[in-house]
C-alpha cells in the first residue's frame, strides 16, 4: 500500500512538473511573439509586409470557400431545427432572431476558428516542425535572424486580421442559409425575415463575435507555433505535433469561447 501511494504521488509530481514546463515554454513564446509582432516592427522599422500578405492569402482568401459552404449549411440546419420547435407555438418568424443572434455571437466565430485551426493551424505546426527537424531554425539563429520574428509574426498578423474577416463572411452566409430555408420551406415573407433579422441583431452581438474571432486567431497561431518548435525528431514527430496542434487548438478555442461567453453575459 505505501508503494502505491508513493507511486501515485510521484506520478502526480511528474505530471505537475511537466505541466509547469509547458506553461513556462508557452509563456516565453507568447512574450516573444507579441514583442516581435507589435513592438519590434515600430522600434526597428522592419515589418515583413510581403510575408504577412502571403500568409493572409493562405489563411483568409483560400479559406473562404470552405467557410462559406459550411456556414451556409449550418444556417439551413439551424433554421430547420428552429422551425421544428417554433411552429408548435406559431412563432416561425422568430427563426430570424435565433439564426441571426446565434451565428453572430457564437456559431460564426467558433465554426470559423475550428476550420482555420484544422486548415491553417496544422499547416503552421507542420511548416515550423519541418524546419526544426531539418535544422533550418538553427540556421536562422546562426545568421542572426530571430525565428519567431521570421516565422511566427507574419502568421500572427495574418490570423488576427483574417479570422475576423472570415467570421463576418461566415455570419453573412449563415444568415443567408437561414433566409433561403425560411423563405422556400417555411414560407416566411422575405421582407419580413430581413426586417426581423435587423430588429434582432444589435451592434454588441457583432462586436462580441469579432472579439472572440481575434482571440481565437491568436490562440491558433500560438498553439501551432508552440507545437512546431517542440519538434525534436524526424517526420514522424512532425506528424504527431501537427495532430496535437489541431486537437489543442480546438480545445483552447472552446475553452476561451466559454470564458468570453460568461464574460459578455455578465458585463454586457
Amino acid at each position: 500500500m505505501p508503494y502505491l501511494v508513493d507511486s501515485l504521488i510521484a506520478l502526480i509530481g511528474k505530471k505537475t512538473l511537466s505541466l509547469l514546463a509547458v506553461l513556462r515554454d508557452v509563456s516565453i513564446l507568447i512574450n516573444s511573439v507579441f514583442y516581435w509582432t507589435f513592438i519590434a516592427p515600430f522600434t526597428t522599422g522592419k515589418l515583413r509586409i510581403k510575408s504577412t500578405v502571403s500568409e493572409m492569402v493562405k489563411v483568409g482568401y483560400n479559406s473562404i470557400p470552405i467557410v462559406a459552404v459550411i456556414s451556409f449549411f449550418v444556417g439551413i440546419i439551424l433554421a430547420l431545427q428552429s422551425a421544428y420547435q417554433l411552429k408548435k407555438v406559431g412563432a416561425l418568424i422568430y427563426i430570424a432572431n435565433l439564426v441571426g443572434v446565434s451565428l453572430t455571437r457564437e456559431l460564426g466565430p467558433i465554426l470559423t476558428a475550428i476550420i482555420v485551426a484544422g486548415r491553417s493551424g496544422s499547416a503552421f505546426a507542420a511548416e515550423i516542425g519541418s524546419m526544426k527537424a531539418a535544422e533550418e531554425v538553427d540556421a536562422l539563429k546562426s545568421m542572426g535572424i530571430n525565428p519567431v520574428s521570421f516565422l511566427v509574426s507574419p502568421k500572427m498578423l495574418a490570423m488576427l486580421i483574417m479570422v475576423p474577416c472570415l467570421t463576418v463572411i461566415s455570419d453573412f452566409v449563415g444568415i443567408l442559409g437561414g433566409f433561403v430555408l425560411s423563405v422556400t420551406v417555411v414560407n416566411i415573407h422575405p421582407q419580413s425575415y430581413i426586417q426581423q433579422t435587423i430588429n434582432a441583431l444589435m451592434v454588441k452581438d457583432v462586436i462580441t463575435g469579432l472579439v472572440k474571432a481575434v482571440a481565437f486567431g491568436g490562440i491558433i497561431t500560438i498553439v501551432g507555433a508552440y507545437q512546431g518548435f517542440q519538434v525534436s525528431g524526424g517526420a514522424e514527430e512532425v506528424g504527431m505535433r501537427t495532430t496535437a496542434s489541431v486537437v489543442s487548438s480546438i480545445f483552447m478555442v472552446i475553452l476561451f469561447d466559454l470564458f468570453f461567453t460568461v464574460l459578455f453575459y455578465y458585463f454586457t
